[in-house]
């Protein structure tokens, strides 16, 4: 189901993969719940092209509230461009919430898995998140500051990186048989450890860091015989965005907040 009561609105948000799957359901329940969001930077690598025409679509119908930002989060180009923009807009308010959600996934065994695929992995689902996290690094402070919230929230500064069952290594042996991709599931247990370290990190100013797993979702990545739909698993994973206060800093959890093993 969708997210249903109203949230503790951030004043703004950065989402990557903003264009389809989860990415873009996402932005439809931010922006056309019960609390919408006041501002939205809808981020996607071809926003001009036929996979964008829905975010350009949402984005007509709320131009107050989305930007929608060209960015490939495999390029350190791109990323620069984009927290460039970021910071031109969000002024001394900062950034409130970067959700990390693009992600790429290529199926293959050990055996099949080429050096190439996993580079593109790595680069995508590990190097990108860190890269951009490290150039909205400052407009995440800003907003720690601003904000008069004690302790964390997502109304001051918050990092989520959208992590994956697939990335545990006590669930791997239960999974890799009907699931294999070894490349996404290294990129995703990479992923935890770099939040691990982020959020022993960014303590200190302030701003928590959270891995988030959206269950297994009817989604052009996840299949059709996932076990929810994009509706259920989105509007769980903004109310558990919503519940995240300081002893969450570091954690795993699932779309229901239940902690999960690593």
């Amino acid at each position: 189901m969708a997210l249903s009561e109203p949230w503790s609105i951030p004043r703004t948000v950065l989402l990557t993969g903003a264009n389809r799957g989860l990415g873009l359901e996402m932005v439809k329940q931010m922006v056309e719940g019960p609390s919408p969001l006041p501002y939205l930077f809808a981020c996607c690598r071809e926003p001009d092209g036929p996979r964008g025409k829905e975010l350009q679509a949402l984005a007509k119908s709320h131009p107050d509230a989305i930007t929608v930002i060209q960015l490939d989060v495999a390029d350190l180009c791109s990323i620069k461009k984009c927290a460039e923009r970021v910071g031109s807009l969000v002024g001394p308010g900062g950034l409130n919430l970067l959700i990390n959600n693009a992600a790429v996934l290529f199926h293959g065994t050990f055996q099949s898995t080429s050096p190439e695929d996993m580079l593109t992995t790595f680069n995508t689902n590990v190097i990108g998140p860190m890269s951009l996290t490290k150039e909205l690094l400052p407009h995440l402070r800003a907003a720690a500051l601003a904000s008069r919230t004690p302790g964390m929230s997502c109304s001051k500064a918050v990092v989520v990186n959208l992590s994956s069952m697939a990335g545990s290594m006590t669930g791997t042996p239960e999974s890799y048989s009907r699931f294999p991709v070894m490349s996404y599931r290294i990129s995703k247990a990479a992923l935890n450890m770099l939040t691990i370290c982020s959020a022993l990190e960014f303590q200190k100013d302030n701003i928590l860091s959270v891995l988030l797993h959206p269950g297994w979702v009817r989604t052009d990545m996840g299949g059709k015989e996932a076990d929810i739909d994009k509706l259920e698993s989105v509007g769980g994973l903004l109310s558990v965005i919503d519940s995240l206060t300081e002893k969450h800093n570091g954690a795993i959890l699932d779309y229901n907040g239940v902690s999960l093993p690593w």
